[in-house]
């Protein structure tokens, strides 16, 4: 019997009619492995992975497959998505015991938990050197049944291995300048010139190390820490990462030069991407990073956002062909032909220079993924082909809210809709917000981390739910000036310092209070979004900066000693983490906006603040003749009007600037914005 039919995740539902008698992680499963007397395959995916389902097409679903997998073990399905934890402690014993990752993640373990043979994907047969899967689950069942003293000694010294790997954490102390350089010369090494973004292939975008790389540069005036943003975002805007029809970007690029991606759509990504442009956008006044920040905004708000106004988190990199089959990137890739058959002949060919699509095809089959490698198409043409994309078999949408996910789409929305005079974008970032504190979290506060078409799951929250939450609420506030997000925001993070803090100020991803695993898990560093540890740095500063509180900028600072440790060996993979170290060496700095709401001189001061390129600032906006000044934030308190003019306070380590109410003054103690 398949036990994945009443799953809330829809990575799970996929396989709900599998032949494989999957089983939900639970005490439920490991009970049965015991009982039974067999060991447990765990397989780790998500909805949008590829060869996830490759394997499961090869392997889950053949008859005779399932038969050996149900008789000799007990099959455990998990969505890395809705259980990270669960994901993070076996990914970690993969990456030990073979060097390299990824999913789908197969690992055999005890009925304790206990791992002891690893890998990722299996081929049916054996190929390019890879067991086949009926290969290794024959040799797994005959290791267990012939020499189950090694598989226990083993699987008892890799969990031995693991408990040990805890961070030793003493006496941390925030970066410094010399780190920060030190970070920017690693990157520099690493950083691709002819082709934008750091290292070969496949290439993933940078978000994190831009965002670092355009403080940076805003603190210190460093133009190459700028060139490389420049350079990396062009190349990324143009490449065929870039979906040059409906907006937003794929996961990654294949390809060194960003031409091929992995189709899938993250709303991380996206998230994270549309915050880089918005503030590239912000140092330069770049028109093409104003139009890709806005058309990313615009393909999560089209094609992400659910009824209950959070945003999925993926969409699939396959979907039908048009003739049954169903093909990685079928939706989004061109031939010459199908240009010209769409637009005519002249407007065919005129599209097919432009997007870069020859007969030769830069993907499969002849076909090419669009690029852009000059001008833009004209508006109609891409609009035409747009109409035409939408006929065909759309990808799939994993429908599941995450809560981490979501804070960061937040942040970005709110922001970019700030920057853009575009209301509808934050209006989008609050529907979400709401969602959040209204669906996503539980009597006592704490955060649930996933919930679909209206229903909360039954994950608890991890340490980047709570922290991406809560820098998301406060970018928001600092643009609505609605109190209630900065107060939650602060409840959110009273839970990181009560939960998930350990010695020295290090952070775990579970809380004290979560399910035991054989390891409480533990990663400092930045992957494809911001580690847990450093976006609650992040937060922790920020909320300090509104509030004046100390507990929470001491906590900030302790916690950015592990960037002091990775910025010189690692800068690619504690992103994040060097972005806030640059918002706390420059303050960061404080910024109170005081004047009758909706007065055009106000609304010009919030503006020129929120268009500020200084690294982390954080805004503030309230009216004193009609808000309660108790009630206001301690950062608005005793903030009075300049010669009953509208108002702004600049400050940063206990030194203010002189108070004013023109904006181009402001914008100068700011660091400047584009006109």
């Amino acid at each position: 019997m398949n036990r994945l039919a009443d799953s809330q995740s829809p990575y799970l539902l996929q396989h709900a009619s599998n032949p494989v008698d999957w089983w939900p992680w639970g005490p439920e499963a490991f009970g049965e492995a015991r009982r039974r007397d067999v060991p447990v395959l765990l397989s780790v995916g998500y909805s949008a992975c590829h060869w996830c389902h490759v394997m499961a097409h090869e392997s889950f679903e053949d008859s005779q497959t399932a038969a050996y997998l149900n008789e000799h073990f007990v099959a455990v399905k998990v969505d890395r998505e809705e259980r990270p934890d669960v994901d993070s402690v076996y990914m970690e014993a993969v990456q030990a015991a073979t060097g390299q990752g990824g999913w789908p993640m197969t690992v055999f373990m005890t009925a304790d938990g206990e791992p002891f043979y690893f890998g990722t994907y299996f081929p049916p047969e054996p190929r390019h050197g890879m067991p086949s899967f009926p290969q290794v689950l024959e040799g797994v069942r005959t290791a267990w049944q012939e020499r189950r003293d090694e598989v226990g000694e083993a699987a008892a010294r890799i969990t031995r291995d693991l408990a040990a790997r805890d961070l030793a954490y003493d006496a941390p102390r925030p970066p410094d300048e010399a780190d920060l350089a030190n970070a920017l010369l690693g990157l520099t090494r690493d950083f691709d010139a002819a082709r934008g973004g750091f290292g070969g292939a496949p290439k993933f975008p940078p978000s994190m190390a831009l965002e670092f790389l355009l403080r940076h540069h805003a603190r210190t005036g460093a133009r190459g820490a700028l060139e490389m943003v420049e350079r990396t975002c062009e190349a990324m805007a143009r490449g065929g990462i870039h979906d040059q029809l409906g907006g937003g970007f794929a996961r990654y690029s294949v390809d060194a030069s960003w031409v091929v991606p992995h189709f899938e759509k993250m709303l991380y990504d996206n998230a994270l991407l549309c915050r880089v442009y918005t503030h590239l956008w912000r140092a330069t006044g770049s028109e093409l990073a104003r139009r890709v920040a806005l058309e990313t905004a615009d393909f999560m708000v089209r094609e992400l956002r659910t009824a209950e106004g959070g945003f999925a988190s993926a969409l699939d990199a396959d979907s039908d062909d048009g003739t049954g089959r169903h093909v990685e990137g079928a939706y989004y890739v061109w031939t010459p032909g199908q240009l010209r058959e769409v637009l005519g002949e002249d407007d065919g060919r005129l599209a097919a220079a432009l997007h870069a699509v020859t007969e030769a095809g830069t993907f499969e089959e002849g076909a090419s993924v669009l690029q852009l490698p000059g001008d833009a198409a004209p508006g109609e043409l891409r609009e035409r082909l747009l109409t035409a994309r939408e006929q065909r078999p759309r990808p799939g949408r994993d429908d599941k809210v995450i809560a981490a996910w979501n804070g960061l789409a937040i942040a970005a929305l709110a922001e970019t809709g700030a920057c853009f005079d575009r209301p509808d974008l934050v209006a989008a970032a609050e529907g979400a917000a709401e969602l959040l504190a209204g669906l996503h979290l539980d009597e006592a506060g704490r955060l649930v981390r996933t919930s679909r078409e209206g229903t909360a799951g039954s994950s608890a929250g991890v340490l980047e739910d709570y922290a991406d939450v809560a820098e998301g609420l406060l970018a928001l506030y600092a643009v609505t000036a609605v109190t209630r997000w900065l107060d939650l925001a602060g409840s959110l993070l009273d839970t990181v310092l009560h939960r998930f803090t350990g010695e020295q100020g290090a952070f775990y991803d579970t809380a004290d209070d979560a399910e035991e695993l054989i390891r409480r898990p533990q990663d400092p560093t930045d992957g494809a979004t911001p580690s847990g540890w450093t976006a609650s740095a992040g937060a922790l500063l920020s909320y300090a900066a509104y509030t004046g509180s100390s507990r929470h900028r001491e906590a900030a600072e302790r916690a950015l000693g592990i960037v002091r440790a990775l910025s010189g060996k690692a800068p690619r993979f504690i992103g994040w983490g060097l972005a806030v170290a640059e918002a706390a060496l420059d303050g960061p700095r404080e910024v109170a906006v005081v004047g009758p709401a909706g007065d055009p001189r106000t609304v010009e001061l919030h503006r020129t603040a929120l268009r500020s390129t200084a690294p982390g600032a954080v805004v503030a906006l309230g009216d004193p003749a009609v808000q309660d000044g108790g009630g206001l934030p301690p950062l608005l308190r005793d903030r009075p009007l300049r010669d009953g003019s509208p108002t702004a306070y600049v400050c940063r380590h206990f030194t203010c600037d002189a108070p004013t109410s023109d904006p181009e003054a402001l914008a100068a103690q700011l660091g400047g914005a584009p006109a």
